[in-house]
């Protein structure tokens, strides 16, 4: 399962301080932050956490987070 979420995730100092939160979360296979975007969007690849066990990583690690809201297109075949 793929989510997106909008963050305070700003730059390389944020990244390194919720690296080891995501390393260490069960099921997180991947994940990536695109600070040029002004969401500081997150992507997370997991095979077994849902949405909100994400959103707690994050904020376990002292970040704001919020799941992306899906465009229309999204909410019918996302």
């Amino acid at each position: 399962m793929t989510y997106t979420f909008k963050t305070n995730i700003n730059c390389g100092g944020c990244i390194a301080t919720v690296t080891p939160f995501m390393e260490k979360a069960t099921g997180i296979t991947s994940w990536a932050v695109d600070t040029n975007n002004p969401e500081k969007i997150l992507t997370v690849e997991t095979d077994c956490l849902n949405e909100a066990e994400v959103m707690a990583v994050v904020q376990e690690a002292g970040f704001q987070i919020e799941p992306k809201k899906k465009g229309l297109l999204g909410k019918l075949f996302g």
